[in-house]
């Protein structure tokens, strides 16, 4: 198990990111948040098998969201193990 925090920028917010976000954490083995930041940015939050944080991640790039990021900043974090499901915060 990984766990990444991403923060994305650009336009992300007023454009469904957070919810198109959920949508396709459904396809995936993956637990976490996607939460608007007050400077613009949108903080995500996803763990599960590097395999499919990474997958999830490159889904994200390349829906139709993709316009919308100018930038991209990935961290690692500490995985929470009891941690279910995806959520918009």
């Amino acid at each position: 198990m990984i766990a990444k925090k991403v923060f994305y920028e650009g336009r992300v917010q007023g454009v469904g990111f957070r919810f198109t976000v959920k949508e396709l954490a459904a396809g995936f083995d993956v637990t976490g948040y996607a939460r608007n930041l007050p400077d613009g940015r949108v903080e995500l939050e996803v763990q599960g098998s590097e395999q499919e944080v990474d997958a999830f991640l490159q889904a994200i790039r390349e829906s139709h969201l993709r316009p919308h990021i100018s930038r991209w900043i990935v961290q690692p974090v500490e995985v929470i193990p009891a941690r279910k499901g995806f959520s918009i915060r």
